[in-house]
């Protein structure tokens, strides 16, 4: 595991630390390395999401559990909307000599995030021109077509008694204590919507127009969708999608215009999809063959191609690169057209901060010689560096930046103390408050500090 990423882990993101440590335990250091090469990527998706924003992350059974949890401590378990089952195969290959020790694998998982509770999705399928029809199998005064749902206009009896609903309306009353299905206002919004009619022989009808029809639900299980095996959409890239499935995707959880980001872009499925449906994109790779499978696939499948056969104005991309953008055009002052382009490098995770450059020994060394072994939150002073712990001053939260000048030693109640949210001067406050500005016995060592310091002192 890189050196430098596993210290910003430790210092910035403790929770997701734990649990590519714990996983390297569990599962071997192969784990734990691909762990900490998607840790720092997630956050850096994370950070750069809207809080209406969404993540999907696909993967295997073999990482699906450890990537779980990493998803969890970076979104927050609470912002984990799914594990979407995709069957990518639609029958089991058999014909091996070897005995069978496992049961065949014809699915994916895809984890879905969404950043906040303002995220949007829509999981629904549309209904073709048939099964509409179907459908919808009335026709109104206007010529509208819908159906007749009147079965919902009731509480049915077994479904218990609610007395918040059982009231009446322009004369009508559910005659069962289980009451209406909506409430007062929402039922007299819908009359006046002409949603809810009632009948020249004095029934209600309730009606679903087709106009306002979303699709059929779907549900986490998606097996209508097959893998990619040949035709104009293969490419021969080892892990390709269909252009089905991020189609769904894209479809449920954007709009258009919006914008839609893949960091590992490969053979270009998520930015086909995206051009398809009027969405904005940004795609990341360092696939050595990317540069041009992008390009070729977006001129075959999405037209992107001026009149002149060349490279449409609002589709930048520069030779060697390895990004892509596609967004609208904008002009300079001179008239000129001045497409937006995203340059990147195959680490896109900016790790060290501005100015001197200093390993977390050299961090510990500058500050014994300054502060000596002294706790700053408590003052308290301890007769082995073991005691103490680095720490920011300045939360990363609050703008904190990964330089000396932001650095202080505390000891592992002070540590925990401050957390993520206090300052070095909150620290010292909330422990005068609590009296804790005195002398006590210092706290065990933590064993990640004990394994690096003790061949070191």
């Amino acid at each position: 595991m890189d050196e430098k990423w596993v210290d910003q882990l430790k210092d910035d993101w403790p929770h997701l630390y734990h649990v590519i440590d714990g996983s390297r335990q569990s599962y071997g250091d192969d784990m734990g390395a691909f762990l900490c090469f998607m840790g720092v990527r997630i956050i850096e998706m994370h950070r750069v999401l809207k809080p209406t924003g969404s993540m999907y992350l696909h993967c295997d059974d073999t990482a699906v559990h450890y990537l779980k949890e990493l998803m969890d401590s970076v979104f927050g378990h609470e912002n984990f909307r799914n594990e979407i089952v995709w069957k990518r195969h639609t029958s089991i290959h058999g014909g091996s000599q070897h005995e069978a020790k496992q049961w065949g694998r014809i699915t994916d998982m895809i984890l879905y995030y969404a950043k906040s509770q303002k995220a949007h999705v829509a999981p629904f399928v549309a209904l073709s021109d048939e099964q509409r029809k179907a459908k919808f199998d009335r026709v109104d005064d206007m010529g509208k077509r819908y159906y007749d749902d009147s079965a919902h206009i009731w509480r049915t009896p077994n479904m218990g008694a609610r007395p918040n609903l059982c009231y009446e309306w322009r004369g009508f009353k559910n005659p069962s204590p289980a009451g209406w299905r909506l409430s007062k206002e929402r039922l007299e919004e819908e009359y006046q919507k002409g949603n809810i009619v009632i009948l020249p022989n004095g029934k209600l009808q309730r009606r679903k127009y087709e106009s306002d029809a979303r699709g059929a639900p779907f549900g986490n299980l998606w097996h209508d969708i097959g893998p990619v095996f040949g035709g104009s959409e293969k490419v021969g890239y080892p892990t390709q999608k269909p252009v089905a499935l991020y189609e769904r995707i894209i479809r449920a959880s954007s709009n258009e215009g919006d914008v839609v980001l893949d960091p590992f872009c490969g053979c270009a499925t998520t930015l086909i999809a995206a051009e398809k449906l009027g969405r904005q994109w940004i795609g990341i790779d360092i696939w050595s063959k990317a540069h041009q499978t992008v390009i070729s696939r977006l001129k075959k499948e999405c037209y992107l191609a001026g009149p002149d056969g060349g490279e449409r104005a609002d589709l930048l991309v520069k030779s060697g690169d390895i990004a892509y953008v596609k967004k609208p055009m904008k002009r300079t002052d001179d008239g000129r057209i001045a497409a937006p382009f995203l340059k990147t490098k195959e680490k896109t995770i900016p790790l060290e901060p501005p100015g001197v450059k200093m390993t977390r020994e050299e961090m510990y060394t500058y500050l014994l010689a300054k502060d000596g072994l002294k706790c700053q939150g408590c003052d308290r002073e301890f007769d082995h560096l073991r005691y103490l712990e680095l720490d920011h001053n300045t939360p990363r939260a609050d703008g904190g930046i990964n330089h000396i000048s932001n650095r202080i030693l505390l000891c592992s109640p002070c540590n925990r103390l401050k957390s993520h949210t206090l300052t070095l001067s909150g620290l010292r406050r909330e422990n005068k408050k609590q009296s804790l500005m005195s002398d006590q016995e210092p706290p065990p060592m933590p064993k990640a500090l004990s394994r690096h310091w003790q061949t070191t002192l």
